[in-house]
C-alpha cells in the first residue's frame, strides 16, 4: 500500500486506476461513436428516433451514477462496486455485439439485444463512474497538490481513450467487411475486449489499493435527516424561535456533524444547477452533427445486392471543412478545463463518507444536459442552425448566472472539519469523564458525612 512510483512520490496504485479508466473510456466512447450510424444504417431508424434514443442512452449513463454511489458509500465500498458493476458492463458489451451480427435472428431480435445491451452498459458505466474517480482520490489522503495533479492525469487518460477509440472503431466498421457489409459486430466487439482488459487491470492492483470502508446507509440517513428537518420546521416554526438554517431543525434527532455535512453537499449541488446547459451544447457533437453528416445515399442489402433507398443530387459546399477546426479546439479546451475542475472540486468539497455521492451529483449535470437536448432538439423542431444558436445563447446566460453564484461560494476543507469534530468529541468525552469523576467524589463525600 505504501509503494511509490519510481522517481516520484505518487502511489503505484494510481497506475492501475489510470489504465483502467483509459480502457473503460476507450470501450465506452468507441461503442458510442458508432451508435447513431448503427441506428440509421443497421436498424434503419430515422434521424429523429436515432437522435432521441442516443440522448436517452447518454442521459441514462449519467443518472445511474446515483445508484453506484449509493452502493459504494453505503454497502459494498468503492472497490467491490467497481468490480461487480464492471462485470455487468462487460456483459452489456457482449450482448450489444451479438445484436450487431446480421445472421443472429430477426430485426426485432437485433433491436431487443441492442437495447438490452445498452441498458446494461448504462448501468455499468454509470455505476462505476463516480466510484473510480473518488477511489483514485482516496489513494492520496491529505496530499491535496498531488491529488489535483492526479485528476489532471486521470482526465488525460479519459480523453486519450475516447480520442483513440473514436478514430479506431469507425475504421473497423467501414474498412473491415463482414457478413457482406460494414462490420458493426467487430467495431462493437473491440470495445467489449477493452472493457475486459479494464476489469483485469483493476483487479491486478488490488493488493496496492488504499480502501475506505463503507459508512453504512449514509444516503438513506441523509434523506431521513432532510425529511425530519422539513417536517419539524413545518410543525414548530410558528411556535419556536427561527433557526439560522432550515436544516438546523433536525438538531433534535441528528448530530451536528451530519447536519453540517449535508449542508456542504447541498451547497455544492445548488452550485451545479446551471451546469447542465454546458453539456447540452457539448454532447450534440456526437448525435446532431453525425446525423447532419449522414450520407444522402443510404444503402441496404437485399438478396446480396446493394440497393440505394434515396439518392439526392447535392451541390458541393464552398465552405471548407477545415473551418470547423477552431470550433472543435475551443469546445475541447473548454470541456477539459470544465471537467477536470469539476472532478477535483466535487471530491475536495465532499465529506469523507459522501465522496461518491457528490461525484454522482457532478455527473448528473451531464444527464440533465441530455434531457435538455431531448426536450428542445426533439420537441421544438427547430432548424439546425437556430438550434445551435439557441443553445449557445442559453450557455452564455448560464455562464453569467454561474459566475455570480460561484462568487458567493465559500470553500470548505472537509478534512479540517473532521479534525475539528474529532477534537470536540474528545473534549466532550473528557468533560463527561471529569463530570463523572466529580460526581463520584461528591457521592463519596456525601456518604462519609452521612455515616458520621
Amino acid at each position: 500500500m505504501g509503494k511509490k512510483l519510481l522517481g516520484t512520490n505518487y502511489p503505484v496504485s494510481i497506475c492501475f486506476i489510470v489504465v483502467n479508466e483509459f480502457c473503460e473510456r476507450f470501450s465506452y466512447y468507441g461503442m458510442k461513436a458508432l451508435l447513431t450510424l448503427y441506428f440509421l444504417n443497421y436498424l434503419k431508424w430515422d434521424k429523429d428516433l436515432s437522435t432521441a434514443v442516443y440522448h436517452a442512452f447518454s442521459g441514462l449513463c449519467y443518472f445511474t451514477p446515483i445508484l453506484g454511489a449509493f452502493i459504494a458509500d453505503s454497502w459494498l465500498g468503492k472497490y467491490k462496486t467497481i468490480i461487480y458493476l464492471s462485470i455487468v458492463y462487460v456483459i452489456g458489451h457482449v450482448v450489444k455485439s451479438v445484436g450487431a451480427i446480421p445472421t443472429v435472428g430477426s430485426t426485432e431480435l437485433h433491436i431487443a439485444l441492442s437495447m438490452s445491451g445498452l441498458i446494461l452498459i448504462a448501468l455499468g458505466t454509470g455505476g462505476i463512474k463516480p466510484c473510480v474517480a473518488a477511489f483514485g482520490g482516496d489513494q492520496f489522503g491529505e496530499e491535496h497538490v498531488k491529488r489535483q495533479k492526479f485528476f489532471s492525469i486521470f482526465y488525460m487518460s479519459i480523453n486519450a481513450g475516447s480520442f483513440l477509440s473514436t478514430i479506431i472503431t469507425p475504421i473497423l466498421r467501414g474498412d473491415v467487411q463482414c457478413f457482406g457489409g460494414d462490420c458493426y459486430a467487430l467495431a462493437f466487439g473491440v470495445p467489449a475486449a477493452l472493457m475486459v482488459v479494464a476489469l483485469v487491470v483493476f483487479i491486478a492492483g488490488s493488493s496496492l489499493y488504499k480502501r475506505t470502508p463503507p459508512q453504512g446507509n449514509i444516503l438513506w440517513e441523509v434523506c431521513n435527516c432532510i425529511g425530519f428537518a422539513l417536517k419539524n420546521r413545518w410543525n414548530k416554526s410558528k411556535h419556536d424561535s427561527p433557526r439560522q438554517h432550515w436544516l438546523d431543525w433536525a438538531e433534535e434527532k441528528y448530530s451536528m456533524r451530519l447536519i453540517q455535512e449535508i449542508k456542504m453537499v447541498l451547497r455544492v449541488l445548488v452550485l451545479y444547477i446551471p451546469l447542465p446547459m454546458f453539456w447540452a451544447l457539448f454532447d450534440q457533437q456526437s448525435s446532431q452533427i453525425i446525423a447532419v453528416l449522414h450520407p444522402f445515399c443510404v444503402p441496404s442489402q437485399e438478396a446480396g445486392e446493394i440497393v440505394p433507398h434515396k439518392i439526392e443530387d447535392v451541390k458541393a459546399n464552398n465552405v471548407h471543412i477545415a473551418y470547423q477546426i477552431p470550433q472543435y479546439i475551443l469546445i475541447t479546451a473548454g470541456e477539459v478545463m470544465f471537467s477536470i475542475t469539476g472532478l477535483e472540486f466535487s471530491y475536495s468539497q465532499a465529506p469523507a463518507n459522501m465522496k461518491s455521492v457528490l461525484q454522482a451529483g457532478w455527473l448528473l449535470t451531464v444527464a440533465f444536459g441530455n434531457v435538455i437536448v431531448l426536450i428542445v432538439a426533439e420537441g421544438a423542431g427547430l432548424e439546425q442552425w437556430i438550434e445551435f444558436l439557441l443553445f449557445a445563447c442559453l450557455l452564455l446566460g448560464v455562464c453569467i448566472i454561474f459566475s455570480i453564484m460561484a462568487h458567493f461560494y465559500t470553500y470548505v476543507d472537509p478534512e479540517e472539519m473532521d479534525k475539528l469534530y474529532l477534537e470536540n468529541s474528545v473534549r466532550e468525552e473528557d468533560d463527561s469523564d471529569f463530570k463523572k469523576k466529580n460526581n463520584e467524589i461528591q457521592l463519596n463525600k456525601t456518604g462519609k458525612s452521612t455515616r458520621m
